[in-house]
Formats: structure tokens, sequence, C-alpha cells
């Protein structure tokens, strides 16, 4: 009997050490404007592959930093590629372990109806300001300025600009009214209810916006979960919060 007990606590021991071993904590990196999708998908990462997950959400630029001075990240999900390639440059991310994973559209929010607001024609946007991320670092900003200097806007309205760390800073003011218009992606407007579209800037007009994801780590956990968010269930919910799907894992 005595055998048995210890063989049974052995036993136990093992399960428990195994369940242990399965779960290993996987964090992400990710660009501010994921928050809303990947809040809701983490859960379902964590039931298909039985890890934790860490998220950290700031600006894509902000993160890029981090990880290139020894931030301990496995995953990296950018709000566009020249991030990711800085990393691959760099040897932080393998040019093997990495894959465009979503796309979005770039749009023009305010908590008003702006019937009278015309792309061209930089005095229909009145006095108000204008949110949007810094436009020499945050992917949203880059992209902002892009479409404003393509549509002959940004010398006239950049005075009016009022440039933040993220992207959901920028959206965060709109929604407060603390600013008129925002510049933000689509999945942004999605997330916020306080908010609506009053334009959708033309995609020739700005570089396409593309999140890639990349692997950092070589352990099998942020493998698994890497090949989660590519899965059906997650992509699920990134297109109705708004995202294109690039990324998408092959159904087995």
């Amino acid at each position: 009997m005595l055998w048995f007990g210890r063989s049974v606590l052995a036993l136990w021991f093992a399960v428990m050490l195994g369940n242990a071993a399965l779960a290993d904590r996987v964090s992400i990196f990710a660009a501010a404007s994921l928050k809303t999708a990947l809040d809701e998908i983490a859960p379902l990462v964590e039931a298909e592959t039985g890890h934790e997950l860490r998220l950290v959400y700031a600006g894509s630029s902000t993160l890029a930093r981090q990880i290139e001075q020894g931030a301990p990240a496995d995953l990296f999900i950018s709000a566009n590629v020249a991030w990711m390639d800085h990393l691959q440059i760099n040897g932080k991310v393998d040019a093997s372990n990495r894959v465009d994973l979503l796309s979005n559209e770039l749009v023009l929010i305010s908590r008003l109806p702006a019937p009278d607001l015309r792309l061209g024609d930089a005095s229909s946007f009145g006095p108000g300001r204008i949110a949007m991320g810094l436009v020499s670092a945050v992917p949203a900003g880059i992209y902002g300025r892009e479409a404003l200097e393509t549509l002959g806007l940004w010398g006239a309205l950049q005075s009016q600009v009022v440039q933040t760390d993220n992207v959901r800073a920028a959206l965060a003011l709109v929604a407060r009214g603390e600013a008129r218009f925002g510049l933000v992606y689509a999945s942004d407007a999605v997330a916020e209810p306080k908010v609506q579209v009053v334009l959708q800037l033309p995609s020739d007009t700005h570089s396409p916006i593309i999140y890639p994801v990349g692997r950092l780590s070589p352990s099998e956990a942020a493998a698994d979960v890497l090949a989660s968010l590519q899965g059906a269930a997650a992509q699920r919910v990134f297109e109705a919060q708004g995202f294109g799907l690039l990324g998408v894992r092959p159904a087995q």
C-alpha cells in the first residue's frame, strides 16, 4: 500500500510538471491598434495552445526599440513592415520566422458628422485639431502624412495636427472631443463607438498597411501561438474588428 501511495504521488507530480511545461508563458509585443482584437483573441489562443499569453501594447516604433535593447518578447506584431525589417537587419528576427498577418485601411474619424468635408479642399476641414500618430515614427502617423501629402493637404493642415505616441492615443483624443478629427485605422473606428468614419483615404495615397508578425523566440510555445493567431478562430475576430486577412493558416 505504501508503494502504491508513492506511485500515485509520483504520477501526480509527473502530471503537474507536464502541465506546467505545457503552460509556458508567451510574451507578445503588439502595435497599439491591435489591442481590442488581441484582448478578445487571447483566451481563444490560450485555450487552443495551453500557453499563457502576456500582451504588451505600444507604438510599433517603441516596441521595436525595446526589443532591440533586449526586452523579452517572444512574438512581435508591427503595424508596418519597416520596423520588422529594422529588427531583421539587426538580427532580432529571421526572415523564415515572420509572416504578413493582417492589413488595414486608413480613415478620418470624428465624433460628429462632417457632410461638407472634401479631401481635395483643406478649407473644408475648418480650424479644428487633427489627431494622428507621430509622423516620423508611428506607422499610422507615417501613413497619414503620406496620404495628406499625396492629396496636397499636408502643407495647409500641418499646423492643426496633434501628434501622439500611438494611434490609440489619437483615437482617444477624438473620442473625448479634444480633437475635431483623427487619422486612424479602420479597425480603430470599429473599436470606439463614440466616433464615426467621415472619410476613407484612398489606398493609393499611402504605402500598403501591412501587419507582419515575427517570432523572436525559438520556443515551441511561441511557434504554437503564432500558428494559433493564423487559425480560423483568431482570424474571425480580426476580420470582425476591421482588419484584412493575409496570414491565414491552411485548414488541417
